[in-house]
Formats: structure tokens, C-alpha cells, sequence
């Protein structure tokens, strides 16, 4: 079809798309016809690319902040813009196959960052048991996990898809979908959003690579940062343009709340607990020195973070409780949804209904299962250990057939997969089978994680292809081919994502430089179950987190936001707060702003925050990796770094430069 041919036909989504269809009435799709490119060398190459970028991106952003980012947008962005360098323009089909690949990366991430981190943390710990984990096993777990999760809504898309049209909102399908029919009017913001990653990884890679300025702010030579740490108050803020967008993305209301933990952990616990406990003449576990010798970033790591764990922890925990009751109803629905089948045709099935068979599916999880006995029986470092293995391979089953269908259904109603909540109860039970078994101690910590790792990405994965799919049905993409290229992106997500942590790993999961919070609640919950580290007060900071998550809940607080704000430091906080306030001096409407205004000036910050964000991100990866190797920078430019106070006002410049900016450009956004 020419692209003049396509720009006739393509005038916008159908106007029955997203409300219910009425009595015998039938939708018919965006590109119902036959013959429109959609599985091209260029739509296959270009998903696999970003799906790696993103997939790196991702999984910085999330170990570093613990806020992971929806990739479906910038890709879709920049799969129409990236055709305007083709003769041939690309079609509408072609972008939904990139942004299906592409968006691969998100899930992946989002499934392996709950668990793996943990177990590089448990094998970093000395006495536990827990071996280190290879590449490829993180590859694995990701992998096996992501099919799984593929495999289990297969059966369900018929009902998802067609039985159910127009019951559900689906938030981020229609945010997507508007951009991929909006075709021509993208190019502009391609243009945007690729600009504002190069700023991104021009903005980070001075300060975290070349050391251009400084990669921490202290205001210690302002005078009022020097004072402040005399009272026990230790302010910094991280020079970091991701961290900054991703405040910007998720809102100044949640990166208020969010900062707030980080103000009461570091302006009240920390001096608290040393103004109290500087008159303890000997170490209180976890700690190995006195209190009175503790700096205020040691009394933070050693008891103040602990108590985020658990408010983190309880969080999870009572988010499972409290949608308890919608989870057993949503799983009757897709217990009843298995038996609405694709109808069978007189004739040739239509190209917008050809789906992956039943057969398919149920070789599939058989291939599944043999391939995770296997690696449960000789991957994980277990020794005649077959049943513990079959066992293993049975939770994973069971829980994913429960639970990944419900995290599909909760992304097409309220767009967030509840994962966290569902993999600490993965954990729990899987836990305490290994002990029934017989396999304590650093083996039964591993295998836990391991089952862990699979199950959660298998709930992520149905969320993500649930979108995907609702997207292309939308469309008009040929459902087979959006379901087995799923199966490619996955395995391209998971192997950059097993590159991600390997390099992000050599910086230590659980520090400063890399947090993991998701992460640390899960090694802290396996503590608990295996008791490797049976220390009274770490479990009574522990229990106090948990009541705080417990009274957040009451007030009516975002109990998992608070939380996170006081395990993370107030370095990736204070960035993360000024990206809310920058979003909300943006997005505020003057007296004489029209609707049309407001809204174009929203679109465009997004994408400069998301272009800062991914380009920030990928320059996270490639620091760390350079770090392995120069842990005191480039040997050529050692000598020109910028330290001291001159690298901290250049930094100071720097930021309130880019903050500029970015108001000053996404305010001038036209209609």
C-alpha cells in the first residue's frame, strides 16, 4: 500500500474504540484490510533495538530511584519518527510491531528487579551460603518468566480483547494507541524526545563519568550543608538529570510523598537515634561501632534504612490484603474467561483473529516445565535435589496461572500491576516449602529467589501483553504475529537486563550508589524465614516499619511511596522532589491558557522528562560499566576532574541551567 493510499484510509481510531459496542454491533479496527507492511526487517530491527536501550535504561532507573518507566510511549514516538529518514514512510502496523517489541524491556525489568538484586546482596553476604549468581541464570529466570506470563493470557485474549470491548479504561493502551494513529503529527516530538535523550546522557555522563562537576550536591561549602551535618542532618542532592525526570513524570503529589520519608528519615530519625544512642557504650546490631562513632550516613544505613525495609515490606503485604477480594473475584472472571475460545470460522479466519492455538499453548507449558525442572535441578547449585525441584517448578506454575491474569486485569483497569505484593507471597510460600523439604540456609535462599524471579516477571509480562495486544487490536495487528515476536523480545529484554544488573552489581545492590529497594525488602523477608541473621534490634526496626506502613495506611497515605522515600537517601529523593515541582510550574493553567495549551505544554514536558530520563539512564549503564575497570575515572582525564567547591557551584549552575530549560521549553509548547 503507498503511503498516500494509507493517509487516505488512517483519519484516527474508530469512534466505538473504547465505549461499549451496542447490540449486534461489531468493531472493526483501524487497518482491517489485508496487505498493509507489518513484520518488516525495519519494524523487527528497530523493536529489538530500543527494547536493549530501554531494557539497560530501565534497569538503572529502577535499582537507582525504584521507579521503573513505561516504555511504550517514547517508542512509539520514535518508531514514527524514525520513518521520516526512510523513502518509504513506515506503517502504522510496522510501529505497533516496534512498539511491541520495544516494550518488552519494561516488564523484564520490572519482574527482575524485585529478586535479583537480592540475591547478589545474600551472596555479598559473609556466612550466608548463597552462591553468586552467573549471567546466565539472571538471563534465564527473566526469560522463563517472561514466556510464562505470554503463555498463560494467550488463552485469554479473546475475552480480554473482544468480549470484553469497552469495559475496561486501559490508561496506557489508550495513551499509546492515540500516538501511533496520530502518525504525522508525532514527527515534531520524535524530534523532541530524541533531542532530550542526547541532553540526558551529555548532562550525566559530565557529572557521573568525566567528572566534569560535582556527581553529589552537599551545600557544605554554602555553609548551611556543614551546619546541618553538625546537628546529625546530612543533606545531599544528587546531580542527576534521569532522577530529576523521573519527579517530573510521576507528579509532584507523589514525589512530595515520596521525599517526605526521606525528611523524616533524615532530619528526625537519624538525629534522633544518635542524640539517644551516643550514650550506648558498645556496637547495637547491625551495627559494628558505637552510635557516638556513627557518621549520619552510617546510622542511616545501619538502622534507619531498616526500618524503611520493613515499612516497604508492610506495605506490599497489606496491598495484597486489602485487594484480596478483587483478586479472588478477578481470577473466577478469567477462570470463566478460559472457556470463551476464539469462535471457529465456516471460512478463512480474518488476519485481525488469527491467534496462537490452544496446541501451542499447552506445548508450550509443557516446554516450560521441562525447562524449569531442569534449571531448578542443575542451575540453581542444588545436588539431588529432583523433588525439591519439581516442587519448585509447581509453585511457579500455580501461583503464575492464579496471579498473572489478575495483573493483566489490573493494568486494564487501573494501568499498575500490583507484582511487589504478589512476589513477597511468592517468597513466603516458597520459603517455607524449601525448609519442609530440608533445603536451609544459602540453597534454600537461592532457589527461593530464583522461583521468585520467575513468577514475577511472569505477572509483569501478562500486565505488559495485555496492553500490547488491546493496542493492536485497536490497530488492526495480526494478534499471532504481536504474540510470538513477544517471545523475541523477551529474550532480548532479558539478556540487557542481565547485562544491566551485571555491571550495576560491581557498584553493590543495597549501597548508596545503588539502592535496590524492592530488593532489599525481599532479602529482609528470606532473613526472616531462613533466619540467617537472627539480630533482635534489626527485627524490631524491622516490626516498626511495618506499624508505620501500617498507620500510613490509615491516614490514607501512599504507604509504598513513603516507605521507599525513607530506605532511599535523601540524594535520590531531593533531585526526584524538584522534578515534581518543575512538572507542577509547567502544567499550571494561567487565566488566559485554553485547554488546548495546557495540554500541549503537559505533552511536551513529558517527552523532554522522558527523553532526559532514558538518555540518563543508558549513561547510568555505561558509567558503571567504565567504573569496573577506572574506579577513579578515565586515566587521561584524572588529572582535569572537577572536585571541591568548584565542581559543586558548577554543579549547582548545571542544575538550576537544566531546570530552567526544561520549564522555560515545555512552557512554550504551541497548540
Amino acid at each position: 500500500m503507498s503511503d498516500a493510499n494509507e493517509s487516505t484510509a488512517i483519519k484516527g481510531l474508530p469512534e466505538n474504540y473504547r465505549r461499549l459496542l451496542e447490540p449486534g454491533e461489531v468493531y472493526v479496527p483501524l487497518v482491517p484490510q489485508d496487505g498493509v507492511l507489518e513484520v518488516t526487517t525495519r519494524s523487527v530491527a528497530y523493536g529489538m533495538l530500543f527494547c536493549a536501550i530501554f531494557s539497560m535504561a530501565a534497569a538503572y532507573l529502577a535499582l537507582r530511584v525504584g521507579q521503573g518507566i513505561e516504555a511504550a510511549i517514547p517508542i512509539s514516538i520514535l518508531a514514527i519518527g524514525i520513518s521520516r529518514f526512510y523513502l518509504r514512510r513506515s506503517t502504522i502496523l510496522e510501529n505497533v510491531i516496534i512498539t511491541s517489541i520495544g516494550a518488552n524491556s519494561g516488564h523484564v525489568v520490572a519482574g527482575a528487579v524485585f529478586t535479583i538484586p537480592a540475591l547478589y546482596m545474600l551472596a555479598g553476604t559473609p556466612g550466608s551460603g548463597v552462591p553468586y549468581p552467573h549471567l546466565w541464570q539472571v538471563v534465564v529466570v527473566s526469560f522463563l518468566g517472561g514466556c510464562l506470563g505470554i503463555l498463560f493470557l494467550i488463552p485469554l485474549r479473546h475475552n480480554f480483547m473482544v468480549d470484553n470491548h469497552g469495559v475496561f479504561p486501559w490508561p496506557e493502551a489508550t495513551a499509546t494507541a492515540e500516538i501511533l494513529a496520530s502518525g504525522e503529527s508525532v514527527g515534531d516530538q520524535a524530534k523532541v524526545l530524541a533531542g532530550a535523550a542526547v541532553l540526558g546522557i551529555a548532562y550525566d555522563g559530565v557529572s557521573s563519568l568525566f567528572r566534569g562537576m560535582s556527581e553529589t550536591i552537599t551545600l557544605k561549602y554554602a555553609w548551611v550543608g556543614s551546619k546541618l551535618r553538625d546537628q546529625y542532618m546530612a543533606f545531599n542532592f544528587l546531580n542527576n538529570a534521569a532522577t530529576m525526570s523521573i519527579g517530573y513524570i510521576i507528579g509532584l503529589r507523589y514525589s512530595a510523598v515520596i521525599a517526605a520519608g526521606s525528611i523524616l528519615s533524615t532530619f528526625v530519625l537519624v538525629p534522633m537515634i544518635h542524640a539517644i544512642g551516643q550514650y550506648a557504650p558498645v556496637a547495637l546490631p547491625p551495627g559494628l561501632v558505637p552510635i557516638a562513632q556513627m557518621s549520619p550516613e552510617l546510622i542511616f544505613k545501619n538502622y534507619v534504612r531498616i526500618i524503611g525495609i520493613g515499612a516497604i515490606a508492610g506495605a506490599g503485604i497489606m496491598g495484597v490484603l486489602a485487594g484480596m477480594p478483587a483478586m479472588i473475584k478477578s481470577i473466577g472472571k478469567n477462570l470463566a474467561g478460559l472457556k470463551s475460545a476464539e469462535p471457529a470460522a465456516a471460512g478463512p479466519v480474518p488476519r485481525v483473529a488469527r491467534t496462537l492455538s490452544n496446541a501451542f499453548v499447552a506445548v508450550g507449558l509443557l516446554v516450560f516445565c521441562l525447562a524449569a525442572f531442569l534449571f531448578f535441578s542443575f542451575g540453581v547449585g542444588m545436588h539431588n535435589a529432583f523433588f525439591a525441584a519439581a516442587v519448585g517448578t509447581a509453585v511457579v506454575m500455580a501461583i503464575a496461572f492464579l496471579f498473572a491474569p489478575v495483573a493483566a486485569r489490573a493494568i486494564a483497569t487501573i494501568g499498575t500491576n500490583p507484582i511487589s505484593g504478589m512476589t513477597m507471597l511468592t517468597l513466603i510460600i516458597t520459603g517455607v516449602v524449601m525448609l519442609k523439604l530440608g533445603f536451609g540456609g544459602g540453597v534454600g535462599m537461592f532457589i527461593t529467589l530464583m522461583v521468585g524471579g520467575v513468577v514475577c516477571t511472569a505477572l509483569s509480562a501478562s500486565g505488559a501483553l495485555a496492553t500490547d495486544l488491546k493496542i493492536g487490536h485497536w490497530i488492526g495487528a495480526t494478534p499471532a504475529r504481536q504474540l510470538g515476536l513477544k517471545f523475541l523480545g523477551t529474550f532480548v529484554a532479558a539478556l540487557f537486563t542481565g547485562l544491566a544488573m551485571w555491571v550495576l552489581s560491581h557498584q553493590g545492590f543495597g549501597t548508596a550508589a545503588v539502592p535496590a529497594p524492592q530488593a532489599s525488602a525481599m532479602r529482609e523477608i528470606l532473613d526472616g524465614i531462613f533466619g540467617t541473621t537472627a539480630m533482635p534490634l534489626r527485627w524490631f526496626l524491622f516490626a516498626l516499619g511495618v506499624v508505620l506502613s501500617l498507620v500510613l495506611r490509615m491516614v490514607e497515605l501512599p504507604a509504598l511511596g513513603f516507605a521507599l522515600g525513607m530506605y532511599l537517601p535523601i540524594s535520590v529523593n531531593t533531585p526526584l522532589f524538584l522534578g515534581g515541582i518543575l512538572s507542577w510550574i509547567v502544567n499550571r493553567k494561567g487565566a488566559g491558557d485554553t485547554d488546548a495549551a495546557a495540554k500541549a505544554r503537559e505533552n511536551r514536558g513529558i517527552l523532554v522528562a522522558s527523553g532526559l530520563m532514558a538518555g540518563g539512564g543508558i549513561m547510568g549503564v555505561i558509567a558503571s560499566f567504565f567504573k569496573i575497570w577506572w574506579k577513579d575515572g578515565f586515566p587521561l582525564l584524572s588529572q582535569v576532574q572537577v572536585d571541591g567547591a568548584l565542581g559543586e557551584w558548577l554543579a549547582i549552575v548545571a542544575m538550576t541551567a537544566l531546570s530552567i530549560f526544561v520549564v522555560v521549553y515545555s512552557r512554550a509548547a504551541k497548540e
